[in-house]
């Protein structure tokens, strides 16, 4: 392995995905990796600040994960942040079985929770 130059790592294909079988939406569906931006996103999304004061949010975190990660048959997401509300009001058990797997694919666990948290 040798020293990546700009346009080898720009051109890398490091998303990953896998298909989630999702029997209470009758099909399946397609989950990747987030980009840095997108994590970032999920990231600032589960935390609330006030002043010096933070506090981790919980609310739809499922959904908000889910949001970042399912993509289409050409690889772009098929929701969008305002979708979060909607798609939390789905089947908790569809939706456990995707944030696992999206939790899986982009190494989000409760030690990475927790080193955030210290952050």
């Amino acid at each position: 392995m040798g020293l990546l130059n700009k346009d080898q790592i720009l051109k890398a294909d490091d998303l990953k995905s896998e298909i989630v079988e999702v029997p209470e939406w009758g099909g399946e569906v397609k989950v990747r990796t987030m980009t840095g931006i997108e994590r970032d996103t999920f990231e600032e999304s589960i935390f609330d600040s006030k002043g010096k004061d933070t506090k981790m949010n919980f609310k739809n975190l499922r959904a908000k994960l889910v949001v970042l990660t399912i993509i289409g048959d050409n690889g772009e997401r098929l929701f969008i942040e305002a979708d979060v509300e909607a798609l939390g009001k789905k089947s908790a058990k569809a939706l456990d079985r995707i944030f696992g797997v999206a939790q899986r694919l982009n190494g989000i666990g409760q030690k990475e929770v927790e080193e955030l948290t210290k952050n």
